[in-house]
């Protein structure tokens, strides 16, 4: 059903419970696990000198490169990582055909944090546009837990 799976992450706490979902199918699969991060060109101040939004582009590099190596990191398999720079909803998108994945998987919110909207803009998007399934999953409340993946037997 499943043989490629794309996890999409923003390196936020708020993608956590997201990659462990995206993880727990693939591992149930023996799913192929790409992680993306995508360098949001829209999170640069263009105002800036260009030595300073070199800078800002390095540090959101380096973000990411962490985002993804913590997935990695958490798989019990390989994870084919990639980091690329855009509109993030474009590049997931534009990502997942190019593989030819099965499913998104992501969070509901990500770095613009809990006011930002009830779902966040890029998975929005996604789950209107793309032409493959998109799993978004939201990250539970400080007084939620999650059953299914704390060890109680529960089908999915």
């Amino acid at each position: 059903m499943f043989e490629t799976i794309v996890i999409a992450t923003d390196g936020s706490e708020s993608v956590r419970r997201a990659v462990d979902t995206g993880l727990d199918i693939a591992s149930r699969f023996d799913a192929t696990v790409h992680c993306l991060y995508v360098v949001d060109e829209n999170n640069t101040d263009s105002n800036k000198p260009l030595s300073d939004s070199d800078n800002d582009q390095m540090t959101l590099y380096e973000h990411g490169e962490k985002a993804v190596n913590t997935v990695a990191g958490r798989a019990n398999h390989e994870v084919i990582t990639a980091i690329k720079h855009g509109n993030p909803s474009d590049k997931i998108e534009a990502y997942a055909r190019d593989i030819d994945a099965d499913v998104i998987a992501m969070g509901t919110r990500g770095r613009h944090g809990e006011n930002r909207f009830l779902i966040g803009s890029v998975a929005e998007k996604l789950v209107r546009t793309a032409p493959l399934p998109v799993l978004t999953v939201r990250q539970l409340a400080a007084d939620e837990t999650d059953e299914r993946l704390s060890g109680t037997p529960e089908r999915m």
